[in-house]
């Protein structure tokens, strides 16, 4: 029924000029960070997305850490995350002491259910961080209402959502701080790698403070101090050239990687959307998001079809993994949590599953194996 070729969940994808740049930056005698091509890639984000300062950093957990020490995060403060998230979107803010308040996912979507949101907020809530799962948006008018009322921070965590638009906004231009990740499972890719975005002035001299070790190293650079010195606490979230260069010939092909993950992101819907009579359920794309193709998945009835689906999946090589385990119940967590379920995040814990999308994979791959393979197990 099927052929021998196995297709995996994911393959980094090289453009082509990634270890010429990289020849590049060593010839030009700098290999840490914030040389010419982190110059670049962060002029880049800021001209086409209007993100109002760019850091890149060594990873979006990096720029997470970076958000939770501009927010001056202290014991007692308490941020609101969704529970179905990867760990370090709360990690990030448990490092700094803060209390984690976990919001349930949407019913049908994983993404943040905005129409609890303030149900959590109290009088010691700082922040709400945003998870624009698989790229596709979070109601962000609703999510801003709330926070404008209550005085929060939004951060978006927006790791998956790169060239994604909420309304015709891109998604990290909308909250105060947002951090997005370019690890070799996303659009575009660096192997590791992140960035900081920052939409509120009143954090960008700071951060860069932070993200240089909490010194005032860049000023010196600049030539405005005559020495740096230790100023305010931070750490070392400067990727280097070498990863720099390498985003950078990926951010060239930008509309080209977009354009290919989008057809296949089609071919899967077009091919699979006759599950849905079989209880199956597809991507959910609101009509004020866009989609970025970061992601297909399908929603199974429950974890024991999920894992047979997989298994099902594998004896045809074809690689299909689930995705988040809802942190709230998560080995670290679940003392800590205020007992309240989360309904809809355990739902997507159990039943998500995630094909193969990765710019390689061809359109026949999904209409000649995946799909066929997928349909034969949910509708025999």
């Amino acid at each position: 029924m099927t052929s021998s070729k196995i297709i995996p969940f994911n393959k980094p994808y090289l453009t082509g000029k990634e270890t010429s740049y990289i020849e590049e930056a060593a010839k030009n005698g700098k290999l840490s960070g914030d040389g010419l091509f982190t110059k670049r890639c962060q002029t880049y984000f800021e001209e086409r997305f209007g993100f109002r300062k760019v850091f890149l950093t060594t990873s979006c957990t990096d720029a997470l850490e970076m958000a939770a020490i501009l927010l001056n995060i202290e014991q007692g403060d308490e941020i609101i995350v969704p529970s179905y998230t990867f760990v370090s979107t709360a990690n990030a803010f448990i490092l700094r002491g803060a209390t984690i308040v976990f919001a349930d996912s949407q019913q049908n979507h994983p993404g943040t259910d905005e129409d609890l949101l303030e149900t959590l907020v109290t009088p010691r809530t700082k922040a709400i961080v945003v998870v624009h799962y698989a790229g596709i948006a979070c109601d962000m008018n609703k999510i801003k209402a709330i926070a404008d009322k209550h005085n929060l921070i939004i951060i978006e965590d927006a790791a998956q959502a790169i060239d994604s638009y909420y309304e015709g906004k891109p998604l990290g231009s909308i909250g105060h701080l947002a951090a997005f990740s370019f690890h070799e499972t996303k659009n575009i890719i660096s192997g590791e790698g992140g960035m900081l975005t920052i939409n509120d002035e009143q954090f960008i001299q700071r951060a860069e403070i932070i993200r240089e070790k909490g010194t005032n190293r860049n000023k010196f650079f600049r030539g405005e101090v005559d020495k740096y010195n230790w100023v305010d606490i931070g750490s070392s979230f400067l990727p280097s050239e070498i990863t720099a260069a390498f985003l950078f010939a990926q951010l060239e092909q930008i509309e080209v990687i977009q354009q290919k993950r989008l057809l296949l992101w089609h071919t899967y819907y077009k091919e699979l959307e006759i599950l849905t009579d079989y209880g199956i359920i597809l991507p959910n794309i609101p009509e004020f998001a866009s989609n970025n193709a970061h992601a297909f998945y399908i929603i199974c009835k429950n974890i024991e079809q999920r894992d047979a689906f997989i298994e099902h999946m594998k004896l045809g090589n074809v690689h299909t993994v689930f995705h988040y385990l809802s942190l709230h119940a998560s080995p670290y967590f679940k003392d800590k949590h205020d007992g309240r379920t989360l309904t809809n995040a355990d739902k997507f814990s159990d039943c998500l599953v995630r094909l193969p999308m990765f710019y390689e994979l061809n359109t026949d791959d999904i209409t000649n194996k995946i799909a066929p393979l997928a349909k034969s197990f949910f509708m025999k």
